[in-house]
């Protein structure tokens, strides 16, 4: 498999935009197997540079309580609709 270039995912967000293209485009029942495995590849290499970018990022005094915070209980995962709420609360009286 030859590397791909990422150069071009600056962000996160533009990562997350183009794994959802290609979650899109893999539902696609008439997709061939061999584009399913190309995708599926990309989609690999987004991953890791998900990952790259998140390690290259300077995150505030308060983002990294946060995420200490998040680490120590796992429940207080973003994914739950109770996880910052508080926090939320908190921010709009400010």
């Amino acid at each position: 498999m030859a590397r791909r270039d990422l150069s071009r995912y600056q962000s996160f967000d533009d990562v997350t935009v183009r794994l959802d293209e290609i979650v899109s485009q893999v539902r696609d029942r008439d997709l061939s197997l061999e584009k399913s495995l190309d995708l599926f590849d990309e989609a690999i290499a987004l991953g890791s540079r998900a990952v790259e970018l998140v390690d290259n990022t300077d995150f505030s005094a308060a983002e990294l309580e946060r995420l200490s915070e998040l680490d120590a209980d796992p429940a207080a995962s973003p994914a739950t609709p109770e996880a910052g709420a508080p926090e939320q609360a908190a921010d709009a009286r400010s």
